[in-house]
């Protein structure tokens, strides 16, 4: 099914930075644009994208495939359970990759040298309660392939906001839990792609 899709990171706020001191900031939405989406629309979006998926739909740009010589991929990460570590994997084999279990089986070496989510308080009440929070998603790595370094260490970082109201403690934690799956996925896409391109 073709059409046109936005990026995975529209909505937010992607940091990108190659070398210490050097930071770019894409595609940051001003703020008044950055509203508040509440948690039933969020499990009515993740309802209809596992439809989607089911029926064979897939996002513009999800049917490249990784080029020949770098389809074995060894994952150098401390955590491999971690919501951007499984995302990448899935992105990887969707893209034609295999994964493999050894740096020396490898044909391109992904090391992910930091993986971190959580929040900031971006507003509180006259009480000094938390009125809204900041999610973020951030990750840094490196590529290499025979040997070589060809992707130096990359830092990526998404974000999204949440208004917190404690009388929802539980449908806000749930929204939280959304928030963080859907920028590690988001995260994945965009590191694939910079594969995809080499």
């Amino acid at each position: 099914m073709d059409g046109e899709c936005e990026p995975p990171w529209k909505g937010s706020r992607r940091v990108s930075r190659s070398r210490p001191g050097r930071i770019a900031t894409l595609d940051a939405p001003a703020r008044g644009a950055r509203g508040v989406v509440s948690p039933i629309a969020w499990l009515v979006v993740a309802s209809f994208a596992v439809l989607l998926a089911g029926c064979g739909f897939h996002l513009q740009g999800s049917g490249s495939s990784l080029p020949e010589g770098t389809r074995k991929v060894f994952i150098s990460t401390s955590d491999e359970l971690t919501p951007f570590a499984i995302e990448l994997r899935r992105a990887i084999e969707r893209s034609g990759g295999e994964i493999v279990t050894s740096s020396a089986a490898a044909e391109t070496v992904l090391r992910i040298q930091r993986d971190r989510s959580g929040r900031r308080v971006l507003s509180v009440s006259a009480s000094n309660t938390p009125q809204e929070f900041e999610i973020f998603y951030n990750v840094e790595y490196s590529v290499d392939r025979a040997g070589k370094e060809v992707i130096e260490l990359q830092l990526l970082e998404l974000v999204r906001n949440l208004s917190f109201d404690e009388s929802q403690l539980l449908a806000k934690d749930q929204e939280e839990a959304i928030l963080h799956d859907a920028l590690a996925r988001d995260l994945a896409l965009l590191v694939v792609r910079r594969l995809e391109s080499l």
